[in-house]
């Protein structure tokens, strides 16, 4: 199988998986027991989230480690929701279905949801952000970088806004943090981040929502308090190492790799962009968006936008693996928010596919890619009206 699909899940690392099985054979005590083994595991925790906030720039931080992404999203969004009275919420259309949900769910509990407009480039716009810093919004919640489009949001001046106005700003970072060097994303904007170890190589079911400074915060599982009474259930200290290790890791190969990523991405993308049929999606500046990202847009030999999640599915029974939009809800043909509000219609909005590279590629996979995407997308049928 060609794998191209990065941004929903990547391989865990070998050296990463080892280091992880010697900790879990040594250190598998509960880190919340008070005799020797527990401590063993309960000092490896803690060193890990420290690690964690050195890796970051937030050595003064907070972390909470969680199952994953979506579990730093909710509690993010519902945490900080219901420790206050309800108010605005500011989120962009391009959210994660965890963010989007977690709002929803607010709304039914009094709150106001606003989806902030994008610019044509698909970028949060400022100046509609900024006329909306103001009572009664108290939340904002930005994804750092879009899983379907790709684009960078412009996040030190959306948290410099935020700053100025007092206004707590949650961004969910799982498709940046370990895809651009760390030094290129800090001093890091937000209030709370949300990340996922196995977005860069790390293993499932691990993740984190770092908190830059104080915030109070209602926990979302309740029950033995862990995790400084914001997430109980007992911590896995391995799984929480083993995501520091990841990146750490892929922090070691930077910036090299996110230039190599770069240079993959861009003779990929000019081979696409010369075929029939296959255009371009979000941004045209490169430099703002993933350097391992494309998203297209697709048309038969009639002009007609043809089915992304068809694309997808001709594609891997060919041995090759991509997406139709995020991998959380790419199973749903239905028109990306993302794209239509860039501003495309319905049809087209359901024509975007997302091709996502790692470190595993080498640049002689890719060559037949283009022809054979051609070919499939020139004689599929057209979306209905």
């Amino acid at each position: 199988m060609l794998y191209l699909d990065a941004c929903a899940a990547t391989p865990p690392d070998a050296r990463v998986l080892e280091q992880m099985l010697e900790r879990q054979k040594r250190v598998w005590a509960n880190p919340s027991s008070v005799h020797p083994a527990g401590i063993a595991a309960a000092e490896l925790l803690e060193r890990s989230r420290q690690r964690l906030l050195n890796c970051l720039g937030w050595p003064d931080g907070q972390v909470v480690f969680t199952s994953g992404g979506t579990e730093a999203d909710n509690l993010a969004v519902l945490g900080l929701g219901r420790s206050m009275s309800p108010g605005r919420l500011l989120i962009s259309p391009f959210e994660h279905p965890a963010v989007s949900a977690a709002a929803s769910q607010l709304q039914l509990e009094g709150w106001q949801v606003e989806i902030l407009p994008l610019t044509d480039h698909g970028q949060v716009d400022l100046n509609a952000l900024e006329q909306l810093l103001e009572p009664p919004t108290q939340m904002v919640s930005i994804a750092w970088a879009s899983s379907e489009l790709g684009t960078l949001q412009p996040m030190h001046e959306i948290a410099e806004r935020c700053a100025a106005t007092g206004v707590p700003l949650h961004s969910d970072a799982v498709q940046v943090i370990g895809q651009l060097p760390l030094g290129r994303l800090a001093p890091m904007g937000p209030d709370l981040l949300s990340i996922s170890a196995h977005k860069f190589q790390g293993p499932r079911g691990v993740g984190a929502l770092v908190l830059k400074r104080d915030i109070s915060l209602q926990p979302q599982l309740v029950g033995g308090g862990q995790e400084a009474g914001l997430r109980s259930g007992t911590q896995s200290p391995w799984l929480a190492a083993a995501l520091v290790d990841a990146l750490e890791q892929r922090e070691s190969q930077q910036p090299q790799l996110a230039l190599q990523l770069q240079i993959l991405r861009d003779g990929l993308l000019n081979r696409l962009l010369c075929r029939s049929g296959i255009s371009l999606s979000g941004s045209t500046d490169l430099d703002q968006r993933l350097p391992h990202h494309i998203s297209l847009l697709l048309n038969n030999d009639k002009g007609e936008p043809v089915s992304g999640r068809q694309i997808v599915r001709a594609l891997a029974e060919r041995g090759v693996a991509i997406s139709a939009g995020s991998a959380c809800s790419s199973g749903q043909d239905q028109p990306s928010p993302s794209l239509l509000a860039c501003g495309f219609s319905s049809r087209e909005a359901r024509s975007g596919i997302r091709i996502s590279l790692g470190p595993w590629l080498k640049p002689q996979e890719l060559d037949d890619l283009p022809g054979l995407l051609e070919s499939i997308v020139s004689t599929s049928g057209a979306i209905g009206s």
